[in-house]
């Protein structure tokens, strides 16, 4: 069961820092989702995706998955860049 690591992005509606610095570590999908024919909902029989374990470093997230022999890839963290503009910018 494959798994990916990651570093949680900030949602649209966090103005602030908390909670961007750890690192993620989620299953991938083992089985496909087929649709529930009673009610039309989408699932499967893979638990594994329903875990999300959360780590404070990249290395303590990769070590966890060598000691558990998991295969991991890990996504890298797009740079982060600030557009400096200035307010006059606006009416330009």
């Amino acid at each position: 069961m494959a798994a990916r690591i990651y570093q949680q992005p900030k949602s649209a509606m966090q103005s602030g820092k908390a909670r961007i610095e750890q690192w993620v570590l989620e299953f991938e999908q083992s089985e496909a989702r087929k649709p529930d024919p009673l009610m039309g909902w989408t699932g499967s029989g893979d638990t594994q995706t329903q875990v999300s374990l959360s780590f404070p470093t990249k290395d303590a997230a990769k070590a966890y998955a060598a000691k558990h022999g998991i295969p991991a890839r890990v996504h890298a963290t797009p740079p982060k860049g600030l557009k400096i503009q200035a307010y006059a910018d606006n009416f330009r």
